[in-house]
């Protein structure tokens, strides 16, 4: 889980603008290291303005660079150095994650693993695990940039300071209230002068070596994302940024997505066929228990029959993820909405009509993984040959057999999903977020779990009926029903716990699928540059 954001109340780290002061400091002249706040810009009593000459990649909106009058250096040219040789532990010409991560407690700054293997990844120029000098100070410098622009887009007021009604505002703008008290909480956080606002310079030192890099940034880990698979292709699409859509990054977000959700849905692929057997075989006569299902799994077609139907499960993953993403785009500008993420009921109805057109492109896709996961041993010989199969013995409606109750089950499990993640996430904030609105991965984790269970729960009938229906034509003599048809039958002939027949084996796969997808989404995100949330 992430940590509290420590602000950098160092001498080294927020007050040490060049070597001199810092050798000053250690003699214990100036233990600050720092200057009183006068509200003009921030430079130390030895230092004189630096004209005509250009320290960084900065553009006009950065602040002027300083000259040392002990040293006659650029003031942040030192200052950068001084950070780099107390973070470089061993001495050795490199920052590495264990040198971050003794350096930065050094300086009363903690950070997980996770994210300190994220700012190593954004600056490590070379590849060769370790940020040099040169890769430090770019990294630093294109970090305080994105800042700048961020400080300045919460800054609304144009004054130069960040207060606690513009931090509720942006809160807001992404669907999060908080109360003033949560929002001066924030605030006290990075306010070192105890004005109750943030400048500038209060900002950047908070902010300087934590990969998130603003606020709303912080906030966007709290909607639902791409990591979220648990197999069932219901999760409202994700949202980026406009910068991430601008980069390109977007796309590296779905591709990371979609190999997370394969390798999770590959893992717990059994259980999802067990679940499929359970939800068509089983019966009050023949009440199929989760060792009993996995032994008949096994005795029929050896251990690799467990895996039957996962290939279709998983290379409808794309299609469907592009479709989604695509249509909710689309949604979004039609309902009229310029921000970047939407309300809690746009989200659900955009979110459910993407879905809905997602799922009407690729249902044929839907049949044919039951089909293949129902299928004995020789029956088919591939996905190929039980579509000729299945188009040859029932014709092209058979691709669409369950197509009713699949589209309406996506708006009691969408409903019931952001309900209970907005309400998770809402109450979190009024009682744990004292110095940071970050939730951490195992909060986020927890709440995305503990939603998509309670709307897997309010669909699951329909999602059983959905089944039995894809499948009726694998049971000899069976009878073709209708949706309400087969919702009476079952009702009639198991009671209503036939209607969830299957609801074991398909909650036991949520809490690997989702850690699982967690941990290779994070891994794929870092290999593919993604660095922005």
């Amino acid at each position: 889980m992430m940590h509290k954001q420590g602000s950098f109340v160092s001498p080294l780290l927020s007050g040490v603008f060049c070597q001199c002061q810092a050798d000053e400091a250690h003699r214990g002249s100036d233990p600050g290291g720092g200057v009183e706040d006068t509200g003009g810009p921030s430079f130390p009593p030895r230092a004189r303005p630096l004209s005509g000459v250009n320290t960084g990649s900065c553009d006009d909106s950065c602040e002027p660079s300083y000259l040392c009058e002990l040293c006659g250096g650029p003031e942040q040219d030192h200052r950068l150095k001084v950070l780099f040789q107390v973070l470089d532990v061993n001495g050795d010409g490199g920052i590495c994650v264990n040198d971050l991560s003794i350096g930065l407690k050094k300086l009363g700054v903690h950070r997980t693993e996770l994210e300190l293997m994220k700012i190593v990844k954004a600056g490590d120029k070379d590849l060769d695990g370790q940020l040099d000098f040169e890769e430090f100070v770019h990294y630093l410098r294109d970090h305080e940039k994105k800042l700048r622009l961020v400080f300045k887009s919460l800054d609304t007021k144009n004054d130069g300071r960040i207060d606690k009604q513009e931090i509720m505002q942006s809160l807001r703008d992404l669907g999060v209230n908080i109360s003033e008290q949560q929002a001066e909480k924030i605030l006290k956080s990075m306010d070192k002068n105890g004005t109750m606002t943030i400048d500038w310079n209060e900002w950047r030192d908070y902010h300087l070596l934590h990969p998130a890099d603003n606020i709303p940034e912080i906030i966007l880990y709290w909607k639902h994302a791409t990591i979220f698979d648990v197999g069932e292709s219901l999760m409202v699409p994700d949202e980026f940024t406009a910068e991430e859509k601008k980069t390109g990054m977007w796309w590296r977000h779905l591709v990371a997505g979609g190999a997370a959700g394969a390798v999770s849905r590959t893992c717990t692929a059994p259980l999802d066929r067990l679940k499929v057997l359970m939800q068509v075989h089983a019966s009050r006569t023949n009440s199929m228990c989760i060792a009993g299902g996995f032994t008949h799994m096994i005795r029929e077609g050896g251990m690799w029959s467990l895996w039957r139907g996962n290939g279709m499960n998983v290379i409808k993953i794309a299609p469907e993820s592009a479709i989604k993403f695509m249509a909710y785009e689309q949604i979004k500008r039609l309902i009229g909405s310029n921000q970047e993420t939407l309300g809690i009921l746009e989200r659900f109805v955009a979110g459910s009509l993407a879905g809905a057109i997602a799922q009407s492109s690729i249902y044929p896709m839907e049949v044919l993984k039951t089909r293949l996961a129902l299928r004995k041993t020789g029956q088919f010989s591939g996905i190929a040959d039980c579509a000729k199969q299945i188009f040859r013995k029932e014709g092209m409606a058979a691709f669409y057999k369950g197509y009713i109750p699949n589209l309406i089950g996506i708006i009691p499990y969408a409903g019931i999903d952001l309900a209970v993640y907005e309400t998770l996430k809402n109450s979190w904030l009024q009682r744990y977020a004292t110095d940071s609105a970050d939730p951490g991965v195992f909060v986020l984790l927890a709440c995305g779990t503990t939603s998509s269970t309670c709307g897997q729960l309010a669909s699951y009938p329909l999602a059983l009926v959905r089944t039995r229906m894809q499948a009726q034509a694998t049971i000899e003599g069976g009878p073709q029903m209708t949706m309400s048809g087969l919702f009476k039958h079952i009702v009639k002939t198991e009671g209503a716990f036939g209607l969830y027949r299957g609801l074991a084996p398909n909650f036991m796969k949520v809490i690997p699928a989702v850690s699982i997808s967690y941990v290779v989404y994070e891994n794929l995100k870092m290999s593919l540059g993604v660095v922005s949330r």
